[in-house]
């Protein structure tokens, strides 16, 4: 059957948004299928991506063998599903196997895999639909690494963390495992936690700029000058004043953006992914070269994205699978433009795919796919942004 106009639901979907796909009918085209309910935010994580709607629904998509996709079951998926349980949630933060996500109210939630306490709630149990993180602590934040640990903040500055702690990630002081939040040690009031690394490492920024790490350090991802593991917080060494900081989902490096839009990392660099022209390991901020001024960045699995005030998305490092969306698979030391024109609000970049998403709240992904995590309803790889669907 041929549509010949667009009807009201379709609408809603698709503003701000590009339809993903046309069909010719008699000489005019419409949309075979409608873009992604509009979202409010989105986050790639090992090989799935989250997001959530200005409603408050969250959906996911992608890798699902431990239910980290929270919909109660382990199949895989190629286009958003939605999170079951009901929850209504500010945001999503998305891990390697497993995912979170904080309500208005403060309360965190987690699902998927939980074999070292991740989720949160006592157990060590997989969950395929979220459940409550225990403890009562009323969190700002919430965000899901790569190591199965997990760590939040409170809108007070008190961090958070639980899960792995085999190098000290939690930061509180040991390295026991914990299925329930514990503290981070040290006194610092942080704005904002990162957490994320293969090894596990963890990284904070308190309101007056400073930065702190702790947590697996093998290639310097802690910018202490050192590669010795840390289980509480240490400074980042350098005196740059970041806005934010981003530790990758499965990278042993760390990004930071100062408010003037410059762009640091530290860690591994084998393949780039610090952006400073070399593939260099470096142990204390180096400055990402090329001059573009970065509204926000993120680090993913072995590569770097960042995204400027005026929507335009660039990233750096690996790009064995097109995760740097320039339309190639060549790896790239310094930020190279995302390809496709599309104006971005934001940027995640998970272990190998990458995602952005508009100020219409529509989400694209580039990169890997074989489990369906740039969801486009394929397990194409991609190495340009591609619209995803529903």
């Amino acid at each position: 059957m041929c549509l010949t106009s667009m009807s009201q639901e379709w609408r809603g979907w698709a503003a701000g948004a590009v339809a993903l796909a046309v069909a010719a009918c008699g000489g005019e085209t419409s949309p075979t299928q409608p873009a992604a309910r509009p979202f409010a935010k989105m986050s790639a994580g090992g090989a799935g991506t989250c997001g959530v709607t200005a409603g408050g629904a969250a959906y996911c998509w992608g890798s699902n063998f431990s239910g980290q996709l929270g919909d109660g079951t382990t199949t895989d998926r190629s286009s958003p599903v939605l999170v079951a349980g009901g929850v209504s949630f500010a945001a999503v933060g998305s891990g390697y196997a497993h995912n979170c996500g904080v309500t208005p109210g403060g309360a965190a939630y987690c699902w998927g895999l939980n074999s070292s306490g991740e989720l949160g709630d006592g157990t060590t149990t997989d969950r395929s639909s979220p459940v409550l993180v225990t403890g009562s602590v009323s969190f700002a934040a919430v965000r899901a690494a790569g190591n199965a640990f997990t760590c939040g903040v409170t809108s007070g500055g008190a961090a958070y963390c639980w899960g792995n702690n085999i190098y000290g990630q939690l930061g509180d002081g040991t390295t026991t495992n914990r299925s329930s939040p514990v503290l981070v040690t040290g006194g610092v009031s942080f704005a904002a936690v990162s957490a994320g690394g293969d090894g596990g490492h963890t990284c904070g920024v308190p309101a007056g700029g400073a930065a702190y790490c702790w947590g697996y350090n093998g290639s310097g991802q802690l910018g202490d000058g050192t590669t010795t593991n840390r289980s509480s917080p240490v400074l980042v060494t350098g005196g740059v004043s970041f806005a934010a900081v981003s530790a990758g989902p499965g990278g042993d490096f760390t990004c930071g953006v100062t408010s003037g839009g410059a762009v640091y990392c530290w860690g591994y660099n084998g393949n780039g992914e610090l952006g400073d022209g070399t593939t260099t390991n470096r142990s204390s901020p180096v400055l990402v070269m090329g001059g573009v001024s970065f509204a926000a960045v993120s680090a993913g699995g072995a590569h770097t994205c960042g995204v400027t005030s005026g929507g335009a998305a660039y990233c750096w490092g690996w790009n064995a699978y097109g995760q740097l969306g320039d339309g190639t698979t060549t790896n790239r030391s310094s930020p190279v433009l995302v390809t496709g024109g599309v104006s971005f609000a934001a940027v995640s970049a998970g272990s190998a795919h990458s995602c952005g998403l508009t100020s219409g709240g529509a989400v694209y992904c580039w990169g890997l796919n074989s489990t369906g995590q740039l969801g486009d309803g394929t397990t194409t790889d991609r190495s340009s942004p591609v619209l995803v669907v529903q």
